[in-house]
Formats: C-alpha cells, structure tokens, sequence
C-alpha cells in the first residue's frame, strides 16, 4: 500500500501578511494618487470629483454615491475608467516614470554630498560622479 505524504505549508505570520497588504495598498494610493496628479485635468469636472473623493478624500463608494445621487456601481465604474484613463496617458507619456527616475537621480545626488560632507575626501571624483547623473537627468528629460 502506498502512502501519501502531504507536504507542510510554510506560512507567513498573519501580523506581517497584514503589514505587506498595508503596505501594497499604500503603494496603490500613492501611484493613483501621482497619476492624478499628472493627468488628473485630462479627466471631465465630474470623472475628476469623483476621483478626487475616492482616491485623495478616502470616501466609500457608498458615502460617494449618496452625496452625489448615483448608484454605488456608478460610482464604481466611474472611478475604474478614470483609472484606466489616467493609466493609459502613463502608458504613453510616461510623465510619471520620468519623473520618479529624476526623483531618484536628485537624491543619489544627496547622499553623495551627504558622504562626501562626512569624509571630504576627494572632492574631483564626488564633481564627476554628480556631473554623470546630471548628465543622466537631462537625457531623461
């Protein structure tokens, strides 16, 4: 007779799955949040109302749907073409992308200041790695 063996689930603890999905749906907000930002003006008077009282207020489908006299499928639908809206500008202008790679380059430019105050050795080498970056941020632009 055979035997079956059944394997062991490995489990993460519920408190850190909990913290990545805090986490993950910060992420979401953040990323709607700069989409908007970017493109929002794109979007109609009332697309952007709505959207603003979803993503930026934090208001439920619900408490939306009440105050502006729509269904809560409505408001729904309303807010997923807007988000599909503002996504599509970002796939083809990539204003956003742009814009986190400067961010970034900005603050890589920081930290190398940052050490070299801390050190202050070699002061020729801290100009041409800043001048690179630099050089990096203008192609990107």
């Amino acid at each position: 007779m055979e035997r079956k063996t059944v394997k062991k689930k490995y489990l993460t603890p519920l408190r850190s799955s909990c913290m990545i999905a805090k986490v993950t749906a910060m992420d979401k907000i953040l990323e709607q949040a700069l989409l908007y930002d970017f493109y929002g003006e794109l979007l109609t008077p009332h697309q952007k109302e709505i959207y603003e009282q979803f993503v930026l207020d934090d208001l439920s489908l619900s408490e939306i749907a009440e105050s502006e006299g729509i269904s809560r499928q409505g408001v729904h639908d309303l807010v997923r073409r807007c988000q599909k809206a503002l996504e599509g500008y970002e796939a083809k202008l990539h204003l956003v992308e742009r814009f986190l790679a400067v961010k970034e380059k900005v603050s890589q430019i920081d930290r190398m200041l940052e050490e070299w105050e801390q050190d202050k050795k070699d002061p020729e080498m801290i100009i041409q790695r800043i001048r690179g970056i630099s050089s990096a941020i203008i192609e990107e632009l």
